[in-house]
Order: C-alpha cells, then structure tokens, then sequence
C-alpha cells in the first residue's frame, strides 16, 4: 500500500505541474492587454505602460511563472488587479460558499443515486426499473441551469418557500445558510444524480450474478440483506471513481448555478475576474479547481484500493 500511495502521489505532483504549465501558458495567449482593459481605452501608452511595469506584465514569461509558482507554495497569490485587494482572501471568501454548496450538491447526487440504481436493479426489466431509469434519462437530458430557473420558479416565485438567490453569509447562522444553498445545490445534483443512477444499477446488476451473492439466496438471506450488505459493497468500486469524476463536475459547474442564483461564491468570483480580464485571479482560480480534481482522483484511488483489499497496487 505504501508503493501504491507513493506512485500516486507522484503522479499527483507531476500532474499539477503540468496543470500550471497549461493554465499559465492559455491565459498568456490570450489577446488583449490586462493593463489597457484596467485603464480603459482612452488611457494614454505611457499610463498603460507604467500600470503594466507596476503589474509584472512587462516582465519575461517564464520568470513571471516562476513568481508565480513560488507564490503558490508560499501562499502568496499577488493581489488582484480589480479588486485591489490579495487574492488569497478573495478566494478562501468564496470558496467558504462553494465548497458546502459542492459537498451539499455531492451529499444529494449520492443519496438519489444510490437509492434509485439499486432500486432499479432489484426491480430489473420491471415497471419499476423502466420508470426509474426513464427519470434519469429525462434527469440527464435537463441543463443544470435550466433546472435552477425552473426551481426558482416554482419554489422562489410561486410558492415562495426559498429566497430566489443572495447569501447572508454564515455568520446569520448555519441552518439559514444551508437553506440559501439548498435549491443550488439540487439544481446541481438532479444531472448528476441521474447519471450516477445509472452506473450504479449497471453495477449492482454485474455484481448480483456472481455466486457469492447466489449462495447468500439459498442461505436465506433477504433481498434487502443481499442488496444493501453483500452487493452495495463491491458495486461501489466502479460507482465512487464515478463520484470522483462527478464531485469536480460539480465543482465546475458551480460557475453557473452561482450567477443563477446570485451567490457570492468562487464560480462568480472567476466569472467577474474573466470579465474584468484580472488574469491574476482568474489563474489562481483555476489553477484551485484543477488541485481540487487531481486530489479528489487521488482519494478516490486510495479508496478504489481500501474497498477491496484483493486488488493490487501494480493493477490500479
């Protein structure tokens, strides 16, 4: 296991690195001057030349990467161009939103998921099975953001259970702010949870005809004891690497929800930055969402081996 951990971190680190190399080498191609959007079009050269030396934008490539990258080691991000302000605090302020919204979102998507494949499975070629793989189908088929619309809609406009967007922050108190996120989060988990559905009963299906699970019939065991004890178990190797990849879905697609609904999060903080072209911050951001996808890949192989002990290390 130690070899196991160690070839995965590894490639960890190399991957990170090669994130850095992409993220930094995009954004440098992109046209435009970030010293000239700041200043406006009717700045003058000379202004928009000094706001640039002021910047580091005159500075070669490389060596503003290499800032770059020691300032992520040591925690230092620079500070934004628009917001003034480092952009360290601008992101841990938002991601104190987006990441109970992501885990919140996650928390739905698994309990649907889970609760509908194995479900569907246990009713295999039933009415049951048909029905509950048609509303994930449909589940599929529905946008994200045309889900929230449509959540707002019923719950905000008509029925007015929820407020239609806006965060008054923790401090209000926990239970408010879990339900600010509530209808985000649904938004987000509804595709996701469809999707996982479906692993999740193509799975357990594969796993209810090995012999094992025959042998447990024929010891008496009920459908429920076979299901949720001997299956759910061994089902759940191929469905958690679904819920890795699923988990920084749900990360990225909070740079929508979040505009929908008019939360303070890191999704409209990169969606302002894009728009202010702050290049600073919308780096850091992504260089944050590409981490926190290559760490939850890395858990979820740590777990794909916890799961089942039979499998080896050389074969993950």
């Amino acid at each position: 296991m130690s070899l196991f951990l160690l070839k995965r971190f590894v490639t960890l680190i190399a991957t990170l690195i090669g994130a850095s190399i992409i993220v930094f080498l995009v954004l440098e191609i992109l046209p435009g001057n970030a010293a000239q959007m700041l200043m406006g079009p009717d700045a003058s050269p000379d202004a928009v030349a000094a706001l640039a030396t002021k910047l580091g934008l005159d500075q070669p490539a490389l060596t503003r990467y290499w800032h770059w990258i020691t300032g992520l080691l040591t925690g230092d991000l620079g500070n934004s161009y628009a917001y003034s302000s480092p952009v360290i605090d601008l992101i841990l302020e938002r991601l104190a939103l987006t990441v109970p919204l992501a885990v919140l979102a996650m928390f739905f998507t698994t309990v649907l998921a889970l609760a509908v494949g194995v479900t569907a499975a246990a009713r295999h070629n039933k009415l049951g099975d048909v029905g509950l793989m048609g509303l994930a189908q449909v589940g599929i088929a529905i946008p994200n953001f045309w889900f929230a619309i449509l959540l707002i809609l019923v719950f905000s406009v008509k029925l007015q259970w929820f407020s239609a967007g806006g965060f008054e922050g923790w401090g209000e108190g926990v239970l408010p702010g879990l339900k600010a996120l509530l209808l985000p989060a649904l938004s987000l988990a509804v595709v996701q949870a469809a999707i996982l559905a479906r692993f999740t009963r193509s799975a357990v299906l594969e796993v209810m005809r090995e012999d094992y699970v025959r042998t447990a019939r024929a010891k008496g065991v009920s459908q429920r004891a076979v299901l949720w004890t001997h299956v759910l178990r061994n089902a759940l190797i191929p469905v958690i690497t679904v819920m890795g990849m699923q988990f920084s879905e749900l990360l990225a697609g909070t740079i929508v929800v979040e505009n929908v609904f008019y939360l303070p999060g890191l999704g409209r903080l990169i969606f302002q930055a894009i728009s202010n072209r702050d290049l600073i911050v919308v780096r850091n951001c992504v260089m944050l969402l590409a981490a926190m996808v290559v760490i939850v890949n890395f858990v979820v192989d740590v777990l794909y081996a916890v799961i089942d002990p039979r499998i080896k290390a050389s074969d993950i």
